[in-house]
């Protein structure tokens, strides 16, 4: 069964605050859960990526949560924020692990992390990075190859994020 819920670390919310599309996020076919560890993150870099998250929040385009539970606590400090991995990432991996759900992050270090995690746990972990969620977008009819293609070398040209395929289409 696929999880209809998602939790996103910060970098992959990030890609889409930096061209204004969080709207994406709401639209897209998962329902995207981000940790008050994420929030603190974004607030950390740039003012305007900190007010279109708190619209994203206000206008429920995604959800958000503490991590409060014990074992979500225990697998947060096990991970050890401020070491490698940043307090966001901690945060999202214990979320995803602990609730089954799939997690959206970029970052490779990061992602090997929480594979390893998973592995310890012996529980399955789907990763989405950014370009997986923008062909669901493409697949769910909500944004089509060209604009997403368009998305793709605003980010290139002005964001420092950059995926290997020329076109979406490549990855369809």
């Amino acid at each position: 069964m696929t999880s209809v819920i998602i939790v996103a670390d910060t970098s992959v919310l990030i890609n889409f605050l930096k061209i204004d599309r969080m709207d994406l996020i709401g639209r897209s076919p998962r329902r995207f859960l981000a940790t008050d560890h994420v929030a603190a993150e974004i607030a950390d870099s740039y003012p305007d990526q900190q007010d279109r998250y708190a619209a994203a929040v206000a206008a429920g385009l995604l959800d958000t949560c503490t991590v409060v539970d014990p074992a979500e606590l225990e697998l947060f400090v096990r991970l050890g924020p401020g070491e490698r991995l940043g307090a966001g990432e901690c945060s999202a991996i214990a979320v995803a692990l602990t609730r089954g759900y799939p997690i959206a992050m970029d970052d490779n270090r990061a992602v090997n992390r929480a594979l390893r995690e998973s592995k310890i746990a012996g529980a399955r972990l789907d990763v989405h990075r950014t370009p997986d969620i923008m062909i669901a977008l493409i697949r769910a009819g909500m944004i089509s190859v060209g604009d997403a293609d368009r998305i793709k070398e605003d980010w290139a040209a002005h964001h420092r994020f950059r995926i290997k395929a020329a076109s979406f289409q490549d990855l369809l």
